[in-house]
């Protein structure tokens, strides 16, 4: 069995599944396999999958469609075997060290951290960087988890990234319930709340994933969607975790994120055309 098992839950990624496999087959580190479930994608994904399932390390799975995002990410989790678990959306990518440096900085902190995360570049839809080395909000080496929380809520956004930028322990996950979606939007950091509030982070100061933004991300309601789901959550860590989220991290995260809202909406603005990928060449 490998010490990692990257899990990659995959809806209609047909355009960019392919890119994300292959990034993650090319890591450094070998102790690894990888489990796909395509969930009930009508696009071609699983036909652009199929020929992964020659590479021994990667096994193949459907899930039915329906559900949501977490029917899907909690059934490949469980489907993993690995001590420790990166879940890798079906468009994002890993840089060729990614699994490296997060197993060894992990190993180095010992058994009581249960997240490690690293900086991401932010990539349009075709794949080129518009924002370099973005998270962790000034957090380095291992930091208390509820002093990461704290931080998180504070920076009114989610310094510990995308999946792809995380490392988790496989048994802190499944203790915490696998992921949590009480606010979808933040059904990465929601989740990482959880264990952080059993064990530590450690914070690698390295862009080691990119995350790709598209253009259903990225919208005027989708920015004051994420606005409220981010109020939501600060709220709830408080009831949660309330000695290590006080009410004034609360309001601090809560202007923080109305701040970031507006950031969204103007990079909408600038950034629109990019988050659609180039049509085909007519041929």
């Amino acid at each position: 069995m490998s010490r990692v098992s990257v899990v990659v839950p995959a809806y209609r990624n047909a355009e960019h599944v392919g890119a994300t496999l292959d990034s993650i087959l090319a890591q450094t580190y070998d102790d690894f396999d990888v489990v796909v479930a395509d969930h009930g994608s009508d696009d071609g994904t699983w036909e652009v999958l199929e020929p992964y399932a020659d590479d021994p390390r990667v096994t193949l799975r459907r899930t039915p469609a329906g559900g949501g995002a977490r029917r899907n990410w909690d059934a490949v989790s469980q489907a993993a075997g690995g001590e420790l678990l990166k879940l890798v959306c079906g468009d994002d990518l890993l840089h060729p060290r990614a699994l490296e440096r997060q197993v060894a900085a992990l190993d180095a902190a010992g058994p009581g951290a249960t997240v490690v995360a690293c900086r991401r570049d932010l990539v349009d839809a075709r794949g080129e960087v518009f924002l370099r080395g973005r998270g962790l909000a000034g957090m380095r080496g291992r930091v208390d988890g509820r002093r990461a929380l704290r931080t998180a809520v504070r920076s009114g956004g989610n310094p510990l990234g995308e999946p792809a930028c995380v490392l988790l322990r496989r048994d802190a996950l499944a203790s915490a319930g696998w992921w949590d979606d009480s606010q979808p939007y933040y059904i990465d950091l929601g989740t990482y709340a959880h264990l952080l509030l059993r064990g530590d982070l450690v914070a690698v100061d390295e862009t080691l994933a990119s995350f790709r933004v598209s253009a259903s991300q990225w919208s005027v309601r989708l920015a004051a969607e994420q606005h409220a789901q981010a109020r939501a959550f600060n709220a709830r860590m408080h009831a949660l975790a309330p000695e290590a989220v006080r009410e004034v991290d609360v309001r601090v995260g809560d202007v923080r994120a109305g701040v970031a809202a507006l950031q969204r909406r103007v990079a909408y603005a600038v950034l629109g055309r990019r988050m659609t990928a180039r049509p085909a060449a007519a041929g």
